[in-house]
Parts: C-alpha cells; sequence; structure tokens
C-alpha cells in the first residue's frame, strides 16, 4: 500500500506512505483522488510527510487533486513538505496556486477556516 486515506467529516486527509511520490506511484494516487471526488468530497488533504522526493507525475498528481476541489468547490491543501520536495514545488512556482501548510493541524484549521466562509457566503 502505497497511501493510506481517512475519511473525516468535513474533509479526506491522503498520506503518502512511500518515500517517492514518482512515476511508480502517481498513477494509482490520482486514481485514488478521482474515486475520492467522484464520491462527492471536495476538500482533501494530501501528506507528504513521508515523502522524501517528488517527480513530474507526482506534481501531476498533487495538481489533479487541486483541480479536482476547485471544481467541487472545495479546498485542497498539502502538507508535511519536505525540503526537496518543497523546493521542486516553489521552482514550478506551484507555491503560488497551492495551498500549503506545515501540519495536519494547520491543515485542517485552513479546510475548517474555508468551509465556514462558505457557508457565510451561501447564507
Amino acid at each position: 500500500m502505497d497511501f493510506k486515506n481517512e475519511k473525516q467529516e468535513k474533509y479526506t486527509l491522503i498520506q503518502v506512505l512511500v518515500d517517492k511520490l514518482d512515476t511508480h506511484v502517481a498513477p494509482s494516487l490520482k486514481s485514488e483522488l478521482v474515486l475520492i471526488s467522484g464520491n462527492g468530497e471536495k476538500n482533501i488533504i494530501l501528506d507528504l510527510s513521508n515523502c522524501r522526493y517528488c517527480d513530474s507525475s507526482g506534481l501531476s498528481a498533487i495538481l489533479v487533486a487541486n483541480r479536482l476541489c476547485k471544481n467541487a468547490n472545495g479546498t485542497f491543501v498539502l502538507t508535511g513538505l519536505h525540503t526537496a520536495v518543497e523546493r521542486l514545488i516553489t521552482i514550478s512556482q506551484l507555491d503560488t496556486v497551492l495551498n500549503i501548510t506545515y501540519s495536519l493541524d494547520k491543515a485542517v484549521e485552513l479546510i475548517l477556516k474555508e468551509e465556514k466562509e462558505k457557508q457565510v457566503e451561501n447564507s
């Protein structure tokens, strides 16, 4: 098992359990993301705290998650980035596009805050 997901009340947490998010793992992660989104989940936290390396296919999976959440009017948060992964995201200028937090607690806080703001907008 390369990753696991936990359904919470307001979001789904996906933890990558391998140290490389690359061409071997990214396709199954993308499939999982599409499945989760297809089941109606619009808020996803992707925890990469076990992941020390990411390549372009890993970035692609991250962008798929971001797009699925955006299309569902939800929130995607990336957390637990190691230096090499963070550097790749910065070089790719995705740090300006993605919600990135440095802890799982902060990621959950961000999702709950966004949910609250959307409820206020819709009322």
